[in-house]
């Protein structure tokens, strides 16, 4: 049976696509002036500017069936097949500055590059209020890309000279993700990937601080483990959240690309109607 809008077999083109072609549209997204190109037009066209101020911020979580990240162990490489680990690297090389907690860094010491597919690395930034990453920590590697650690006011830091340090404030040890985006929207980072972990991507979800949510959920079923978003309670299924959500079938797993501007709060210059 044939797939029916909004669901796009982004697998029967993204394979044929050359490397040329993805070079030259990520060179063309970041200039308001050109035209984008499919097929990634479809998917990345909305990441291009914010609807609702001059931020853009999309979260990340790639999860199993089930809504699990991981098993009960934390194991998690990997649930997402080569199309989802693809496509993250491609959100990387689109974004200003890619975002994870402390305790996704402590966990699996990532690297956050772009390796899967051409493009220029994004600074790297760690939420880290209590000051617990060290210098040795992969994701502050000196590669010529700006690193960055984000800490509690009053926190005390030893990272080297070459990685900045933020100091915002905090309560009851969180820092407010409105904070965190407008201190990096300050130092030019406009288009900002919140990759993880899960706490980190659910704070930013319920503090109406994503302008999209992409959820790679791949055909597999763990059955127990860490959820991949957990939010407030609820009493009643109508009070849930329920974003316009598109889908797109890359590899063997699917993308739900979910568009929450109706209840992203104004962080940056608030865009002015005509």
């Amino acid at each position: 049976m044939p797939l029916k809008p909004p669901y796009k077999p982004l697998d029967d083109v993204i394979p044929a696509a050359s490397a040329g072609s993805w070079t030259s549209f990520a060179r063309s997204f970041r200039d308001p002036t050109q035209e984008l190109a499919p097929p990634w037009a479809d998917v990345f066209r909305p990441l291009r500017l914010g609807a609702i101020d001059d931020i853009m911020a999309v979260g990340q979580i790639g999860q199993s069936l089930d809504g699990r990240i991981a098993t009960e162990t934390g194991h998690s490489h990997y649930i997402n097949g080569a199309g989802g680990i693809e496509h993250l690297h491609r959100l990387r090389a689109l974004v200003d500055a890619v975002v994870i907690g402390v305790g996704t860094a402590l966990a699996d010491d990532p690297l956050l590059t772009v390796r899967r597919c051409e493009g220029a690395h994004p600074a790297r930034v760690v939420l880290d209020p209590k000051g617990r990453l060290t210098a040795g920590a992969k994701v502050f590697a000196g590669d010529g890309v700006r690193r960055m650690a984000i800490v509690a006011q009053g926190t005390h830091s030893a990272l080297p000279a070459g990685i900045e340090t933020i100091a915002l404030p905090a309560a009851a040890g969180r820092i407010a993700p409105r904070d965190i985006l407008t201190a990096l929207a300050e130092r030019g980072m406009k288009r900002i990937l919140i990759e993880g972990g899960a706490d980190t991507v659910s704070c930013f979800l319920a503090a109406g601080c994503l302008d999209r949510l992409h959820v790679m959920v791949a055909p597999i079923i763990l059955g127990s483990g860490r959820a991949g978003i957990a939010l407030p309670p609820i009493a009643r299924a109508d009070e849930a959240l329920r974003p316009t959500v598109r889908m797109f079938k890359i590899g063997d797993d699917v993308l739900f690309d979910c568009d929450l501007s109706a209840q992203r709060v104004a962080v940056g210059r608030t865009k002015i109607s005509t």
